[in-house]
């Protein structure tokens, strides 16, 4: 990946972490032989996600089986393949961006850099976040939307019962919208909630969830203008770890974790 964008926690989507742009032309394709804005379903945001996946895939380093990233990855969310009726599979990004998301089509994708400044638990509730995305279905109207967007639809138009084909000015569009995509505060609150139970009730430390917030918080002050724009639709990350801390003080969960900052050295070696 070319450009280093600081995006833990927003891509639900699964695009937003990449300044490349996704060559969509496969999917759009296939939007126009049938598919409307207004029927837009799971299948199709499932279908969609999993074409631009399988183009990541093969444009960015992943990280072998052997690899103390796969290793550790694993080790996590090994048990997880199959997660509150979604069907994911795992792959860690040999990349210098900070990330991590979840796709309709069960794909979750790691960066190798969230993994060096982040914990196990504090990963456990990164990738809990993102598939919450993904269960609250937050992806799939992200991804009509960014369609919509590339088409130039109205409400009119969005009603017909074949999605227009998009001109390669209009799939740069679209792109450019996926890229771009975020979710509302409301969304990003409940991706944390679903978080933290997903921590509870597997028996993790959610005290992870407040120290993740904690790091982003920092993150925030040392690349303040990228993760300005990029967190624009997110509550505070202070504001987060706080609400986290409240949850395990009211289940008794609570263990002060002490100061909160970034590891100087990688936690994945």
């Amino acid at each position: 990946m070319k450009k280093v964008l600081l995006t833990t926690f927003v891509a639900g989507l699964c695009l937003s972490a990449s300044a490349q742009r996704i060559n969509l032309n496969k999917a759009v394709n296939a939007a126009g032989k049938g598919v409307s804005a207004a029927s837009f379903t799971n299948a199709d945001a499932a279908k969609y996600a999993k074409e631009a996946v399988e183009w990541m895939d093969k444009n960015n380093k992943i990280a072998g089986p052997k690899d103390p990233y796969t290793i550790r990855l694993n080790k996590l969310f090994g048990k997880h393949k199959s997660q509150d009726g979604l069907s994911l599979n795992y792959k860690v990004y040999l990349v210098t961006d900070i990330n991590a998301f979840a796709c309709a089509d069960g794909s979750v994708r790691v960066f190798s850099s969230l993994m060096d400044i982040m914990t196990d638990d504090e990963l456990l509730s990164i990738i809990g976040h993102e598939i919450g995305h993904v269960k609250n279905e937050d992806s799939k109207d992200a991804m009509k939307n960014a369609y919509m967007k590339a088409a130039a639809l109205d409400v009119a138009s969005s009603a017909s019962n074949t999605a227009q084909q998009l001109t390669e000015s209009q799939l740069g569009k679209m792109a450019n919208a996926m890229l771009d995509a975020t979710h509302s505060r409301k969304q990003e609150s409940e991706a944390d909630t679903y978080a933290y139970d997903f921590m509870k009730e597997n028996g993790y430390n959610v005290v992870g969830s407040y120290t993740a917030f904690k790091k982003l918080a920092l993150l925030s002050n040392t690349k303040a203008k990228t993760f300005e724009k990029m967190m624009s639709s997110h509550p505070d990350s202070d504001k987060r770890a706080e609400t986290a801390k409240k949850k395990a003080e009211k289940d008794g969960l609570w263990k002060d974790p002490g100061t909160v900052s970034l590891p100087t050295s990688k936690l994945t070696k």
